[in-house]
């Protein structure tokens, strides 16, 4: 499995304050293995320093 990189991308800039979001690739053969489509609702969660993401509504 490929290794995924985070990403910090500026989405605004309002006098001297940036805003930004943070982004990373999650590759289609992970997709396809989750049963995930476009569209689908995520929900995120941490359990201590590893970030959880499943499809809302789906037990943990």
């Amino acid at each position: 499995m490929n290794g995924m990189k985070l990403q910090k991308q500026s989405t605004r800039k309002v006098g001297t304050k940036e805003y930004v979001k943070w982004v990373t690739t999650i590759s289609p053969k992970l997709i396809q293995d989750l049963d995930w489509k476009e569209g689908d609702q995520l929900e995120p969660s941490t359990r201590g320093k590893k970030l959880i993401i499943q499809k809302k509504g789906e037990k943990k």
